[in-house]
């Protein structure tokens, strides 16, 4: 099947692609960054959507029609089926789920203009009532908890926009943990929050509030949270090795996705604890502390520097660069984090600068002369 690279970032474009691509005979679609990728991928291949991954490298992940229109369908016999805004990036796999569900239920989405506001948002979600054999349609949505907050804390003061949050019968939220203050805070509003777990390789959200979906199954092998159902990724694209150690066989063929995350399950219901690597997830984007720290040790004067995370209110997990006072070399503490941000951003992207800067008399060390991360975790902690 021929691959078609949608250079357009347009949501329109996007739903225009994608109608063909899982509705109809194709081609096949690419979305994210898309250099290097084949002309032609695997029939029934629909999306191919390119990320960062848990390493912080770029992946291609390859979409068949069949695994999205069934996170589509198991989603809808889950929460229901109606109108869906449109309020995430069209290229990301939640934005893309948006979509394909909005048009499996034989509509297309509603998109939200511009950058995400309380204003946009509200706007967007009161022109979306509509009726059908004298019924409301129901309206549904997907966020991250970064633009739930936002429009929580406006809503609070706003009552549009509180209004407007309330309409849809359901909200998803992934992309990280969300705070339980701030789903409190939502739900006083009478927001309905649904928290999704999921990624590119299982089409998205595939577990709501803890709970797998028809037909996906979860198991914890090793502290390791894996997946499957029908709702797994074909692989890789072009990478069979990294596919293989992904998504393993057990001896019945029954094919696991190996998430690289945390967690146990306990009376059918999953709770993620963290990641098994060096990996946070910050405002829903995968971010290699290691790569930060990388890019911050090319600076004058900080090649000791150790990059550490820690929670954030807002974004669900962020950074802080630890140096040894010499390490500033007299230059305040602003400056250095202005510089150790700035070069992040070029070097990774913007989702990836450090929040702060924790500047400690001597960097604690192990026995092997390793820095103590464990210890400057619980510093930041307390």
């Amino acid at each position: 099947m021929r691959l078609s690279q949608l250079a357009s970032d347009d949501p329109r474009d996007v739903v225009r692609a994608l109608r063909g691509a899982v509705l109809g005979a194709g081609p096949a679609v690419a979305l994210g960054a898309t250099a290097d990728l084949p002309d032609e991928v695997p029939p029934g291949t629909a999306v191919v959507v390119t990320t960062s991954g848990s390493t912080g490298h770029p992946k291609s992940v390859a979409l068949s029609r069949s695994s999205l229109t069934a996170s589509a369908l198991a989603t809808a016999d889950r929460i229901g089926s109606g109108t869906w805004l449109l309020a995430l990036p069209a290229s990301y796999v939640a934005g893309v789920q948006v979509i394909v569900r909005a048009l499996v239920a034989g509509r297309d989405p509603a998109i939200l203009a511009g950058a995400f506001t309380p204003a946009a948002f509200t706007a967007a979600a009161l022109s979306m009532a509509s009726a059908e054999h004298g019924e409301r349609i129901p309206t549904f949505t997907s966020l991250v908890p970064a633009q739930l907050q936002t429009l929580v804390e406006a809503a609070e003061t706003d009552a549009g926009t509180a209004r407007a949050l309330a309409s849809f019968r359901a909200v998803l939220i992934g992309g990280q943990a969300l705070p339980e203050a701030l789903a409190e805070r939502a739900a006083t509003l009478g927001a309905r929050i649904v928290r999704t777990y999921g990624s590119s390789e299982t089409s998205g959200g595939c577990v709501y509030d803890g709970i797998p979906l028809d037909g996906v199954r979860v198991r914890v092998a090793d502290g390791e949270v894996q997946i499957t159902g029908p709702t797994l990724a074909d692989g890789y694209l072009g990478d069979p090795d990294r596919t293989a150690a992904s998504f393993p066989r057990d001896p019945d063929g029954t094919r696991w996705y190996r998430t690289g995350d945390a967690g146990v399950v306990a009376d059918g219901v999953l709770r993620v604890t963290g990641r098994l690597d060096n990996v946070i997830i910050s405002g829903g984007v995968n971010v290699s502390l290691d790569r930060v720290e990388q890019a911050v040790r090319t600076l004058s004067g900080l090649t000791g520097a150790v990059v550490v995370p820690t929670a954030d209110e807002r974004w669900g997990a962020a950074s802080v660069v630890v140096v040894p006072a010499a390490a500033l070399g007299g230059r305040s503490e602003a400056v250095v984090l202005e510089e150790v941000r700035r070069v992040v951003a070029e070097q990774i992207g913007t989702p990836a600068r450090p929040r702060e800067l924790l500047v400690v008399e001597e960097m604690p060390r192990l026995s092997s002369g390793k820095p103590d991360r464990a210890l400057l975790r619980d510093l930041l902690a307390e």
